[in-house]
């Protein structure tokens, strides 16, 4: 059985959900973002206090199928963008669909549809989040983000950055802390 969770987009996410899944004594499996693999299926009781207790921190059981859909793309898209390990050029309708197991149309369709934009705009947001925390870092240069999220070039970069955020990166850099959005958020 799995459990599908609303709102984890990071380690600290699956942390705390499994904090909360061991203060009821629910037995769990594995945790992976938006996903919670199980045996069974807890008590009403407990499964009510689980879901109040995510509540508080942010996140939500999801029940219907679509909304499963959408955040297993939220998810899988999150995970290939912010992986450090994740070198893969693959563009992104095949990895959905190798991950999801359905036609891109349809997932592209259903994500529009309920979330008001595009995969492709939505890669693009989290593709920005990602530049902005690097260049936060201060570990790499410009030219090795672009490499490292698999821009064409630097001004390509640059010129997708200056379009979502309204700023260079230089000038971003300047900036830092004060402007980054949770990743939920975005």
């Amino acid at each position: 059985m799995t459990l599908y969770i609303k709102n984890m987009v990071c380690d600290r996410c699956k942390t705390a959900v499994s904090q909360e899944l061991r203060k009821l004594q629910i037995v769990f499996q594995k945790i992976e973002l938006g996903e919670v693999l199980m045996n069974e299926i807890p008590p009403d009781d407990q499964l009510n206090a689980f879901k109040k207790a995510i509540k508080e921190l942010g996140f939500e059981l999801i029940d219907d199928k679509n909304s499963r859909v959408i955040e297993k793309i939220k998810s899988e898209i999150i995970k290939k963008i912010h992986d450090k390990g994740h070198k893969s050029k693959t563009n992104i309708s095949t990895f959905l669909v190798e991950k999801i197991g359905k036609d891109y149309s349809s997932l592209s369709s259903l994500f529009s549809e309920v979330e008001g934009t595009t995969i492709e705009q939505y890669v693009i947001r989290q593709k920005i989040e990602r530049v902005k925390e690097l260049l936060v870092y201060d570990e790499l240069s410009l030219s090795q983000i672009a490499i490292q999220l698999h821009y064409s070039s630097v001004q390509h970069l640059s010129k997708q950055f200056k379009k979502v955020t309204g700023l260079t990166p230089s000038h971003f850099k300047n900036l830092r802390p004060h402007i980054r959005k949770p990743l939920d958020k975005v």
